[in-house]
């Protein structure tokens, strides 16, 4: 199978178990773990949800001034990691690859489609900034609200949409005894794709 096709056939596996995650009744199936590393190499995870998924990577939005934002940009890798236990015997995809911001039309659309209290909070937050009271945070709101009564509200500047461009996708399918299996789906220096099983 040519290096194309192994790739549309892993994007064509995820896109059936996310289908299969969101009928199985998963509480979210957008729901997935973000791994990044700052220059300092210590590795730090957080929950963010997918926006959206294609041939060109795997997209969510932050602020690029909280610690996912600075890391990525310090070094532009990282690891997702959805987990859907209702689905066959537990499913989990994992996928590894560099990272680039979206292009602004598209976090534009993006920012524009999302809930106007949403909105307000992009702009309330300093993200991952220390916060000395609850009410500092009202206030902020407050603040936001205020500034865009009575017109839309623009995408902050500091605030976008990051594609995790696929190197590796794994897919772990869980089975009794630990007797697991993982099909890993692997992408070299020259682009050229591999599909291979590992061992449990």
């Amino acid at each position: 199978m040519d290096q194309d096709a192994l790739y549309a056939e892993a994007l064509s596996t995820f896109g059936t178990l996310f289908a299969e995650a969101a009928a199985a009744g998963e509480p979210d199936p957008t729901a997935m773990t973000v791994a990044t590393a700052g220059l300092d190499a210590r590795p730090s995870a957080r929950m963010v949800l997918l926006k959206g998924h294609d041939a060109r990577g795997f997209v969510f939005y932050t602020h690029l001034d909280g610690r996912k934002g600075r890391e990525l940009q310090e070094n532009p890798r990282a690891a997702l990691l959805f987990h859907w236990p209702r689905v066959r015997d537990g499913v989990q995809v994992r996928i590894e690859g560099a990272v680039a911001l979206v292009d602004e039309a598209e976090a534009d659309a993006y920012f524009a489609s999302r809930p106007r209290g949403s909105q307000i909070g992009a702009w309330a937050s300093r993200q991952s900034e220390p916060l000395a009271s609850v009410e500092e945070f009202e206030r902020r709101l407050a603040d936001a609200e205020a500034e865009f009564a009575g017109r839309e509200v623009p995408r902050p500047p500091r605030w976008s949409g990051l594609r995790v461009r696929p190197e590796r996708i794994e897919f772990w399918y869980g089975a009794q005894f630990r007797l697991h299996q993982r099909w890993l789906y692997a992408c070299d220096a020259a682009d050229a794709w591999t599909k291979r099983m590992l061992f449990p």
